[in-house]
């Protein structure tokens, strides 16, 4: 029989990084264009690619917000870029966060996907605190070929993500 001496696992079939998608969001930015175009230029030194501004889906009186408002920038890593700010991320950046204990593993979608936010751009590296307004988060989402967030947790702690060891999983 042939066909039970093929490996039993596809390599291909291994679930993997697809993107890494890091979100800003600048409620200022309706008072005060200028604060688009500043942490652009921050969001361009941490990843090496230029953001896009995200717009508001619809108007909400209460923010003052009209539909198709600049409200935040995001940018999409893919490949090498994706894979050399992902190290960069679980080598340099985590470590240099305030109290960290690992990451949360409430930060699962469900479908295998994780998202993480930081509270501090200062930890990246390239960033010149000289040039800082003000401290800004951002949300940084790692989206997985994984079916389920069981998988998707296995694939990144083989990459070095370091997950807590005392949350409960989500």
């Amino acid at each position: 029989m042939q066909g039970s001496d093929l490996m039993t696992e596809n390599i291909f079939a291994k679930p993997k990084l697809e993107k890494i998608v890091i979100n800003v969001g600048l409620k200022e930015a309706l008072v005060d264009k200028k604060i688009l175009e500043n942490v652009a230029n921050q969001l361009t030194q941490i990843t090496g690619q230029k953001p896009i501004a995200t717009k508001a889906k619809k108007a909400i009186a209460a923010f003052k917000l009209r539909k198709g408002d600049q409200i935040g920038l995001k940018v999409t890593l893919r490949r090498k870029r994706m894979t050399d700010f992902f190290q960069k991320l679980v080598m340099i950046v985590l470590p240099r966060v305030r109290d960290f204990k690992g990451a949360s593993l409430s930060g699962f979608d469900g479908k295998g996907n994780y998202t993480l936010g930081i509270v501090d751009n200062l930890v990246f590296p390239e960033v010149d605190f000289a040039k800082i307004d003000k401290v800004r988060g951002l949300e940084i989402t790692i989206v997985t070929t994984a079916k389920d967030n069981e998988e998707g947790k296995k694939l990144l702690e083989e990459l070095g993500m370091p997950f807590s060891r005392f949350a409960a999983s989500g």
